[in-house]
């Protein structure tokens, strides 16, 4: 579904701006002499589709499972192990199974209305926006929400739908950064502990010169493992978010 998603995107805008008649390319002289330059519109809509992948991931859950996933990694004390391509594959999968139920309510009412029943494009757009924004709301502050529309100086906001789509975006990656950071720091409590009662015996017994970090790292992969930390992790991560 995400990748339907993404090519709906790609596709469906210079669909749009042909249909326009915007002019995608310009030709000057006759023959051999034709020369050909590319239009302004063309170079936005090349800039857009190469930022489309980022816009898509900061309106989902990837960010805050790449940051907690990130501060775990650091507080086991491993190094670039697990190494980012493992990180980011791995937060990429667990984004698609949190947000499936979004792109599949957007793949049933926009994108298959668009590609099979020829619904106008501006219309499918709409209909695609709803159910991200939705999810969006659900996992946003309200205090953000407040902080962004004073920042931009407009009036009080009805209700949820009257909310900016460009408001709501940075109240959103505002509010995740919040709670990835909260569950980050939760994650690192246990494994601090396990690091001071090493330096803490390493102290006592005179081994001042031992780094802890070479004692406390195989304590700690061994509560990892005991307690199924990846399970755990996996399953508070998905759960964290409203879905409904």
């Amino acid at each position: 579904m995400f990748r339907k998603l993404a090519l709906f995107l790609i596709l469906a805008v210079p669909l749009a701006a042909w249909s326009q008649g915007l002019p995608m390319i310009s030709v000057s002289g006759v023959g051999k002499d034709a020369q050909y330059s590319l239009s302004l519109q063309l170079l936005a809509l090349m800039t857009t589709i190469t930022l489309l992948p980022s816009l898509l991931l900061m309106m989902t859950s990837f960010v805050r499972i790449i940051i907690v996933m990130s501060i775990l990694r650091q507080a086991l004390g491993t190094g670039q192990t697990p190494p980012n391509t493992v990180l980011v594959g791995l937060s990429l999968f667990l984004t698609l199974f949190i947000m499936s139920p979004v792109l599949t309510e957007v793949h049933q009412k926009a994108l298959r209305p668009y590609l099979e029943q020829g619904m106008n494009f501006d219309k499918a757009l709409a209909a695609a926006e709803q159910p991200i924004r939705g999810f969006m709301l659900r996992q946003t502050r309200e205090d953000d929400i407040a902080l962004f529309v004073e920042m931009a100086q407009k009036t009080e906001v009805a209700g949820s739908e009257s909310v900016a789509f460009t408001t709501l975006v940075p109240a959103f990656i505002t509010s995740e950064l919040k709670s990835a950071f909260t569950i980050g720091f939760l994650v690192y409590i246990p494994f601090v502990v396990i690091d001071l009662i090493v330096a803490s015996v390493l102290m006592s017994m005179g081994m001042m010169m031992l780094s802890p970090m070479m004692i406390s790292m195989p304590f700690k992969l061994m509560l990892f493992v005991l307690v199924d930390g990846w399970s755990l992790i996996m399953g508070s991560l998905a759960a964290s978010f409203v879905t409904a």
